[in-house]
């Protein structure tokens, strides 16, 4: 009898094969398709992931979100850090080591988006800085007395969500050239600010 190459890692569809519509495995699939209808990601860019009980849910590199399917993902044990599915053909997100720091301080879930709107924010604070002649590293996104920011939690020590007379802070760490090189200034954002939900990447999304 000839010999496998497969691992179990190639084989272990049972953990991304659900009916279930918030199955991460499926959920993180609408997710994309929303991000991709959103106008928040475009073409393979972006990346998105979920942890349940002891397995982190995680995208792929390279494939176009909005035709991302189940068996697409890639499956993770959190504790030791090895693939429990591997699927051949593809390479695990980019940011697999920035979900992995946000999985653990305590997230659920982690969402990276190269929305528009989150770089031009990051430009702005940048720009307001060099205008009061200060250096823009370090600087956060403030915003307050705004009714959206109403949705949004006090953060992981507190109670309640924020208020309209509340401000919100988003901070703000510089971009590399290769995702995974944020790790350590992502790191550093969340232990600074704990109650933070989103990290913003100067020119390059959340």
């Amino acid at each position: 009898m000839a010999a496998s190459n497969t691992s179990p890692a190639d084989t272990n569809d049972h953990l991304v094969l659900s009916d279930d519509p918030e199955h991460p495995a499926n959920h993180i699939c609408t997710l994309c398709r929303n991000f991709y209808s959103q106008g928040w990601v475009g073409g393979t860019g972006g990346g998105t992931s979920i942890k349940r009980g002891p397995h982190i849910f995680i995208a792929p590199s390279g494939v176009q979100k909005e035709l991302m399917q189940p068996h697409n993902i890639f499956v993770l044990e959190h504790a030791n850090r090895s693939y429990l599915r591997k699927p051949l053909d593809l390479k695990p997100s980019a940011c697999t080591p920035l979900f992995l720091a946000a999985f653990d301080r305590g997230a659920g879930c982690c969402i990276h988006t190269h929305s528009q709107w989150a770089v031009l924010v990051t430009l702005l604070v940048e720009q307001e800085a060099r205008a009061n002649g200060q250096d823009p590293k370090g600087k956060c996104f403030e915003i307050e007395k705004i009714e959206q920011i109403k949705g949004i939690p006090k953060g992981r020590t507190k109670q309640g969500m924020l208020g309209f007379f509340d401000k919100l802070v988003v901070p703000i760490i510089e971009n590399t050239a290769h995702e995974e090189d944020l790790t350590q200034s992502l790191e550093e954002a969340m232990e600074k600010y704990p109650d933070a939900y989103a990290i913003l990447v100067r020119r390059h999304g959340v």
